[in-house]
């Protein structure tokens, strides 16, 4: 890997997103069309329970895995806070510690933006 690559905007981030499954492939989609997640696996009925509003609710959801750098992270944030319906949506970005270095690279180039 070369000296550039290793720079911390650099480094692969895994961000987790959970969403109404009826929004959430068009939700992926625009996040990689965007080049802000090279990648989103879809992982349909995921059952959540949480506490919002003082309440336990139960609900039916998908989680996106979003594969993505820590330098795009900012910028998927404010997208997924302005397109998902949620008030408050949850987005939880996690460091890599490790991965191919081809899949590393792909992951890079693809959510960099062309020149």
């Amino acid at each position: 890997m070369s000296p550039a690559r290793r720079r911390a905007g650099d480094a692969l981030r895994v961000v987790l997103v959970t969403a109404p499954p009826r929004r959430a492939r068009g939700l992926a989609r625009v996040l990689v069309e965007g080049r802000l997640a090279a990648c989103v696996s879809l992982l349909r009925d995921v059952k959540s329970i949480y506490r919002w509003e003082g309440r336990v609710e139960e609900a039916a959801e998908t989680l996106l895995v979003l594969k993505t750098t820590a330098s795009r992270v900012p910028a998927l944030i404010a997208a997924v806070k302005e397109l998902h319906p949620y008030a408050v949506p949850e987005v939880v970005a996690l460091p890599v510690d490790g991965a191919l270095d081809a899949y590393a690279d792909w992951v890079r180039d693809s959510v960099t933006p062309p020149r």
